[in-house]
């Protein structure tokens, strides 16, 4: 199986930054794509961003030019780096993993999530 863990939630004044990790562990696995989506209170959970194993990067329109995704060099752990930082990116951010399991082919895990809280 793969397990998902979210870090680097917490609170931030607008205007700050703040750096989200996702890691995804297991065995015999090979990762497809992993996203960053947030859920605020009352609200949809959204995308916001997204990269796939050939590198291919999409942005939610909300974090376009502030958010940044990236990744390891081993590909199984992926960052969102969030910068100018607005109230209405409060919510709780969840990673999610497309995989591939060597024996059970593919699935989709997602991570626990973790607050994030933009004060002014």
């Amino acid at each position: 199986q793969v397990q998902v863990v979210e870090s680097g939630g917490g609170l931030v004044q607008v205007g700050g930054s703040l750096s989200l990790s996702c890691a995804a562990s297991g065995s015999d696995f090979s990762i497809n794509a992993v996203g960053w989506y947030r859920q605020a209170p009352g609200k949809q959970r959204e995308l916001v961003a997204h990269i796939t194993s050939g590198g291919t990067i999409d942005y939610g329109d909300s974090a376009k030019g502030r958010f940044t995704i990236s990744r390891d060099n081993a590909k199984t752990t992926v960052y969102l780096t969030m910068n100018s930082l607005k109230p209405e990116d409060t919510g709780v951010y969840y990673c999610n993993v497309d995989a591939t399991l060597d024996i059970m082919g593919p699935v989709s895990v997602w991570g626990q999530g973790t607050q994030v809280t933009v004060s002014s």
